[in-house]
């Protein structure tokens, strides 16, 4: 499954790129023998990364922006076109985290998870979408979580914008698989990255970045005939 060179000739782009999932994603991508553009608004840590994929031998082009930003967004995606040909992958993984009752949090703090959670997935989607049409092909996945599927204290935003964004994924999947775009999400549980704290929980039992990048390989090496709507991703044990 998944053999070396399986996404020759291919253009993938990794929003939120630099760091964690992203970062394993955009390597796992590049292994498979795609081209790759990663941004993230962080320009010092995004040449990092650059330079440690080009170091794997990944073909990279890396992009600082803010994703909730419509015109960066159309930046990025015109930067890579131009540099390394039409996107046959997107990658909405750029994401953020507030927790604490919903009562104490702030309409900037809403504004701010909102906009990088679920905003930046519409217009990094919308923006590929156009040429995707044009081609009839493409993978969109989102990376979602499963705290989207449930409910928990200290949650409220957060959860909202993985809800908000399981929701914009099936409508975009329905809108678009006519063409031969699929579209689909990923949902892991609590994943060992700088993300947000871990008290308590034994690292070594929960999700690594690697586990989400290769469910992001298994669902754009898939048969054409059939697409994966919503991935579930749990640790084997309860960390």
């Amino acid at each position: 499954m998944n053999p070396d060179g399986a996404l020759a000739g291919q253009v993938a782009l990794v929003t939120g790129g630099s760091r964690g999932i992203g970062l394993a994603i955009a390597q796992c991508l590049g292994r498979l023998g795609a081209r790759v553009s990663i941004c993230a608004r962080n320009a010092a840590n995004l040449e990092e990364s650059a330079a440690y994929l080009r170091g794997e031998g990944v073909e990279v082009l890396a992009s600082p922006a803010d994703v909730s930003s419509e015109d960066q967004i159309f930046a990025v995606v015109h930067k890579t076109q131009q540099a390394l040909g039409p996107i046959d992958i997107l990658v909405n993984n750029a994401g953020i985290g507030v927790f604490g009752p919903f009562h104490e949090q702030s309409a900037a703090q809403w504004d701010s998870i909102l906009d990088t959670n679920l905003k930046s997935a519409f217009l990094a989607s919308r923006a590929v979408a156009p040429e995707m049409i044009r081609r009839k092909t493409g993978h969109i996945i989102n990376i979602a979580s499963l705290a989207g599927k449930s409910t928990f204290a200290n949650g409220a935003l957060y959860c909202a914008s993985k809800w908000g964004l399981l929701g914009l994924t099936g409508c975009m999947a329905e809108d678009l698989r006519a063409y031969g775009i699929r579209v689909s999400a990923i949902c892991p549980g609590s994943v060992n990255t700088e993300f947000s704290p871990h008290a308590g929980k034994d690292v070594s039992k929960m999700l690594q970045p690697d586990d989400v990048a290769h469910a992001v390989a298994a669902l754009v090496t898939q048969a054409p005939g059939s697409f994966i709507s919503e991935v579930h991703l749990r640790p084997t044990q309860k960390p």
